[in-house]
């Protein structure tokens, strides 16, 4: 009787608990005027965004940097979509993502992406508009901060899970690459059908009131359909993980557009010419996506020989230098593939990961300063369980068994087989 009156009293404390919470967590939904349970201000919305933009585009390829007009052009599209949101004085900023995966996210406080990926599959500016306004609607709404809510109501745990490792010290945010706790992927993991469907919907309010033709809405849905029924696995590792596809949805939309007028900008010359040259470098990238299976199936060879070919057809890429100097570490030859690394980090000196490859290269050279400078200034773009280990390695090299302990429990923290490894050094090092 005891162990139930106990029982009882923790349950009442917790619906207690919850009661208290949304007494205080309600806020009205800037989009749709409706009061919803949100225990995050704006001002922390903008805070998240802010704080976890730049890892999140490191940990997904980096800005595409070969032709900057793109993420201008993208820019300007979606600028145009934000001042006439609801939520027009966010602090919007839309950057191109390059990486193959077709993708496009939103984070709290308006930080939007759309990957390389997805821009070559659309047709004109108005599906683009489309897009973007979509993703404007997440953040216009608030959709991060009313799913944040709705976990914390089914339990504070899976919101600690979901948002741990923001709330550590900055350099600690991300301990590895694969294991990013916030950003686009924790964010678009949490919408719910509701979401998708108000921003569907305000999506299209958004690109009439641009002067966009909201017919493109409809087709891009169906182009997300005919994508996910072929369970293309690039589509259903991005955008379908998200925001997932359906009759239903291309059926919502076209009725939706009902209740305006036909017509609106297309502007497919202007959006043409903006992806023109991800287009005519479309078989570079192909080359370079064979070039890692290649790599993958330890065909190092055949990989060596693809990644050539698109560094000929496009030598301001980044992705494909650094894959040429990876190539070459795997092979031990570790003189040449620092400057394959070089003109990786020339090309895009704000990516994180050639710094680490050019920093393990020097580090097996017997470097070891300009190994940890290459390494920590990786370190600082975006924090990785790699870099942590070998700059652990370096400082126990060094006699600095404090830094090295320091490093390798960065390392254990993001878990894994690293982790496993660098639980190992630090117990040689503590006895």
């Amino acid at each position: 009787m005891k162990h139930l009156f106990c029982l009882l009293a923790n349950t009442l404390a917790a619906l207690s608990a919850v009661m208290m919470l949304s007494l205080a967590g309600c806020a009205v939904n800037p989009v749709t005027g409706k009061r919803e349970m949100m225990f995050d201000s704006p001002a922390q919305d903008i805070a998240t965004g802010t704080q976890n933009y730049l890892p999140s585009q490191q940990s997904q390829g980096g800005q595409y940097v070969v032709d900057q007009g793109l993420t201008a052009y993208v820019n300007k599209v979606g600028k145009k979509l934000a001042a006439v949101s609801d939520a027009p004085d966010l602090p919007y900023e839309f950057v191109v993502l390059n990486n193959d995966t077709p993708n496009a996210w939103a984070m709290p406080g308006g930080k939007l992406a759309i990957n390389r990926g997805l821009l070559v599959q659309l047709e004109d500016e108005a599906q683009l508009a489309a897009v973007l306004g979509h993703e404007i609607v997440h953040a216009a709404a608030r959709h991060g901060a009313s799913a944040k809510a709705q976990q914390v109501l089914v339990g504070a745990g899976v919101v600690l899970a979901g948002v741990a490792i923001s709330t550590k010290k900055p350099e600690y945010a991300v301990l590895s690459v694969g294991a990013l706790g916030v950003g686009a992927n924790a964010w678009n993991s949490k919408y719910s059908r509701d979401h998708e469907s108000i921003s569907d919907k305000y999506g299209i309010k958004y690109m009439v009131k641009a002067g966009y033709d909201p017919q493109a809405a409809v087709e891009l849905q169906e182009l997300f359909v005919r994508m996910f029924e072929k369970q293309d696995p690039g589509w259903l590792q991005g955008l379908f993980a998200s925001h997932p596809p359906s009759r239903d949805r291309v059926a919502a939309n076209r009725a939706e557009l009902t209740q305006y007028p036909k017509g609106g900008a297309r502007n497919k010359a202007a959006f043409e010419h903006a992806i023109a040259q991800i287009k005519e470098d479309k078989a570079a990238y192909k080359n370079y996506e064979d070039s890692m299976k290649a790599a993958k199936d330890k065909q190092y060879d055949k990989a060596m020989s693809l990644v050539d070919s698109a560094i000929a057809q496009q030598p301001k890429e980044n992705l494909f230098w650094e894959m040429k100097g990876k190539l070459l570490l795997q092979q031990d030859k570790n003189q040449e593939s620092i400057p394959a690394l070089d003109k990786a980090i020339q090309a895009n000196p704000a990516y994180f990961s050639p710094y680490i490859y050019r920093g393990m290269a020097y580090k097996e050279l017997g470097n070891s300063n300009l190994a940890e400078h290459d390494l920590i200034a990786s370190q600082r773009l975006l924090p990785t369980q790699m870099a942590s280990e070998q700059l652990g390695d370096i400082a126990l090299a060094k006699g600095n068994r404090s830094a090295a302990a320091a490093y390798y429990q960065q390392v254990i923290e993001g878990g894994g087989e690293s982790g496993e490894r660098a639980k190992a050094k630090l117990a040689q090092i503590q006895q």
